[in-house]
């Protein structure tokens, strides 16, 4: 079921009430109630699919205890591997196995050799790669003795199937989640607002802004050869607004969920069309994706250590296998590839660490220095959005090409100035609000009650008379 629609929105407060009042505060009761509710909820996709979900949670359950109770390293690499080589396995073959003898194949046929492979017929699981990842981690971090294995079955599940999380992240690590899960939680007031409060601005993102920038883009994308280069301009635009806001708008409806019941998960986003450098957007885009990369492969690789070779080599590594996890496609691996190029100077040059903290800190606007950066590296990440969008690379090149031609300087066929109004004043709110946990975690505290609650009000009839054609969240398909 979608957080945005009628399904959930009967669902949640179900949970809700039976979590905080039937369970009478018993943390046993709570979190056997909060696993079978994620089976319910992830079993709302597809049923089918349930299975594999509680076959890697067994998994890597049974492999962390092995691992912490072998009594030779030889064993404990042995669990190690068994879990890491079944749970690629399965994500390689539901979600690249296709891409692999597709590729093999047209690879062989220019070579003049005429052959053909089977391809799987079978849906990608939802958030396969999400869980896959949970668990991964969980057995990685039991290898390195940092964390010890779970042995109550029930809190590792919620960890590994946690609904707000389930299907497209943040990505959790057990260090973060499971002492939260295993901790007595009773209500907190002030807990439950704030997580309201984000759970609105995620429903907005997602609803008002997303849902009526992906109707553009899709047409503008679907149709690129038919429209001028002003247009297909406005197209990458549309997309790069669509893509942030309904990513975060989801990361901020889990964020919020999380908080009904008591528990914090990792921020995901941090106002990354602000950043001075594509260094900077990396550290505040996806953070959960970015930093397991960081952490379970970049620094094991040797990270920025090392001959000027192993640098760029890591760099390359890390983003080229972002892109393809993102998606089986050539697209997805030149956008990596492209965030690598961009990124690749400031490494060299030991300056990807210039911009930690919030730009124009404590100040309404930025300097003219910060502001020339913003833009260039917005520029940049809307170039790069255009692979990532495009159905085939041949098809991204005719879309920059067709915007580097003179038709670029026409006036744009498609420009709905509603839309483009309600970017704005969105973007506006973020940067007002770029200091605090979500947008609007602190906005309008010192105004007037009546003013505050009638900005909320406002962001609710926004949802409600300006919503877009529902769109399914772009990230379910990773």
């Amino acid at each position: 079921m979608l957080f945005t629609s009628i399904d959930f929105a009967i669902f949640l407060p179900i949970v809700f009430i039976l979590y905080w009042f039937a369970t009478k505060g018993n943390l046993k009761f709570q979190n056997i109630l909060l696993l079978v509710s994620s089976y319910y909820f992830y079993a709302c996709w597809d049923w089918r699919f349930l299975f594999l979900l509680i076959f890697s949670t067994l998994l890597d359950y049974y492999s962390g205890i092995k691992i912490s109770e072998a009594e030779s390293q030889h064993k404990r690499r042995f669990w190690l591997w068994l879990s890491i080589i079944i749970n690629v396995g399965f994500l390689g073959v539901f979600k690249y196995y296709n891409f692999f003898a597709s590729s093999f194949a047209y690879s062989l046929s220019m070579l003049g050799i005429k052959t053909s492979f089977w391809t799987l017929n079978v849906i990608l699981p939802v958030g396969i790669s999400f869980y896959t990842f949970h668990g991964l981690s969980y057995v990685i971090d039991i290898y390195k003795k940092r964390i010890n294995p779970e042995r109550n079955f029930v809190d590792y599940s919620v960890f590994v199937s946690f609904f707000p999380l389930l299907v497209a992240g943040p990505i959790e690590r057990a260090t973060h989640l499971l002492p939260q899960i295993q901790k007595e939680r009773k209500f907190n007031f002030s807990q439950a607002t704030d997580g309201m409060r984000q759970i609105l601005w995620g429903v907005f993102k997602k609803v008002v802004i997303a849902d009526n920038c992906a109707q553009y883009a899709n047409t503008i994308f679907n149709g690129s050869s038919h429209y001028h280069g002003s247009t297909l301009v406005m197209g990458a635009l549309f997309f790069t607004f669509q893509i942030y806001c309904d990513f975060s708008g989801y990361s901020d409806i889990a964020l919020g969920t999380a908080r009904l019941f008591g528990m914090e998960l990792l921020k995901n986003f941090a106002f990354p069309y602000f950043s001075r450098d594509i260094a900077e957007f990396w550290r505040r885009w996806h953070i959960s994706l970015s930093s397991w990369f960081r952490d379970y492969l970049y620094i094991p690789l040797g990270g920025s250590r090392g001959s000027t070779w192993m640098k760029v080599r890591n760099v390359l590594i890390i983003f080229i296998v972002s892109g393809f996890w993102h998606g089986a496609n050539w697209t997805f691996i030149a956008w990596g590839l492209l965030n690598a190029i961009f990124i690749m100077p400031s490494v060299l040059l030991k300056t990807n660490r210039s911009n930690l903290d919030i730009v124009a800190k404590g100040k309404y606007f930025p300097t003219f220095r910060e502001l020339v950066s913003m833009i260039i590296t917005f520029g940049l990440t809307v170039f790069a959005w255009i692979f990532f969008r495009a159905k085939t690379i041949m098809e991204a090149f005719h879309y920059i090409g067709r915007i580097c031609s003179r038709s670029i300087l026409t006036k744009p066929e498609i420009m709905p100035m509603k839309i483009i109004l309600l970017v704005v004043v969105f973007m506006v709110i973020e940067w007002f609000g770029r200091e605090q946990q979500y947008a609007i975690a602190d906005f309008g505290f010192k105004w007037p009650k009546i003013a505050r609650w009638a900005f909320y009000y406002a962001i609710l009839l926004a949802i409600l008379q300006f919503p877009g054609s529902q769109q399914q969240f772009i990230y379910f398909q990773f």
